[in-house]
C-alpha cells in the first residue's frame, strides 16, 4: 500500500539522524538537478535527478532492498520518495530536513564535481594524442549510441554496468566523463566519486554537443 509506505518513509531527519542512517548502511540518494548536485553534495551520494529518467535509473543501479536516505530540493522530498515507492523502493529511512543547506549550516564539508563545456573538452583533445593514456574518456552511453558515433579514443563504459565495471579503471588517472546530453554522466560521475575516483571531469551537454565541436569523432 503506497499510502502506508509514504507514512513510514516521509520521515524528516536532522543532520545527526541523517549521519546515523549513513553509518548504518543507508545509501544517500540525491535527487536534485545535476547542475546543482555538482556544486556541492554529501560525500558518497548518488545523483539521480528527478528531472530525468529517475525511476528507470533507480531500477537499474540501486538494489531494491537497499536502505536509502534522500537529499532533495525543499518541497521535492515527497515526490522523490513517492516515485521511488511506485517502483518498489520502500526502504527509505527518511530525508534530510532542510536539504543540503542544513548539512552546510551544521559545519559539514561538501564534495564537488568539476565540469567543462564541450568546446573546452575539444580544446583539450585537439593538441594532444588520444589513446596515449594521458586522457581517459569514458563514454557512458549505450553500445548502440556509441556505435553510431563517438569521440576517438573514448572507452565505452555503459552506465547500466556501473559500478561493477569500475574495477578495470585506475583511481590515480584523470577521467573525462560524458553521455548523450549530460544527465547520465552526472550519475556516472557521482558513482565514480563515491568509489574513490577523485580526478573526474564531467562534460556538459554530452555527445550531442561534443559532435558539433572540433573534437575528433
Amino acid at each position: 500500500n503506497i499510502d502506508e509506505v509514504m507514512k513510514r518513509n516521509m520521515n524528516p531527519l536532522s543532520v545527526e539522524e541523517f549521519k546515523k542512517e549513513i553509518s548504518a548502511g543507508s545509501l544517500i540518494l540525491d535527487t536534485r538537478d545535476p547542475d546543482l548536485f555538482e556544486k556541492g553534495f554529501i560525500q558518497g551520494a548518488m545523483n539521480i535527478g528527478l528531472g530525468g529518467q529517475y525511476a528507470v535509473w533507480m531500477g537499474t543501479l540501486v538494489d531494491i532492498s537497499q536502505y536509502l536516505v534522500i537529499v532533495a530540493d525543499e518541497g521535492k522530498e515527497k515526490e522523490s520518495i513517492l516515485r521511488a515507492a511506485r517502483v518498489g523502493y520502500e526502504n527509505v529511512k527518511g530525508f534530510l530536513k532542510g536539504g543540503i543547506a542544513a548539512w552546510v549550516n551544521a559545519g559539514n564539508a561538501l564534495g564537488k564535481i568539476h565540469s567543462i563545456t564541450p568546446q573546452e573538452f575539444a580544446g583539450m583533445l585537439i593538441p594532444m594524442a588520444i589513446g596515449t593514456g594521458k586522457h581517459n574518456i569514458l563514454d557512458v552511453r549505450r553500445p548502440s549510441e556509441y556505435e553510431n558515433g563517438h569521440v576517438r579514443g573514448a572507452q565505452l563504459l555503459e552506465l547500466a554496468s556501473f559500478p561493477k565495471n569500475l574495477k578495470g579503471l585506475d583511481k590515480k588517472k584523470p577521467y573525462f566523463v560524458h553521455c548523450a546530453r549530460g544527465y547520465r554522466s552526472m550519475i556516472a560521475s557521482s558513482l565514480l566519486k563515491a568509489n574513490g575516483f577523485e580526478n573526474i571531469v564531467n562534460v556538459y551537454g554530452g555527445y550531442e554537443q561534443i559532435k558539433n565541436t572540433d573534437a575528433p569523432i
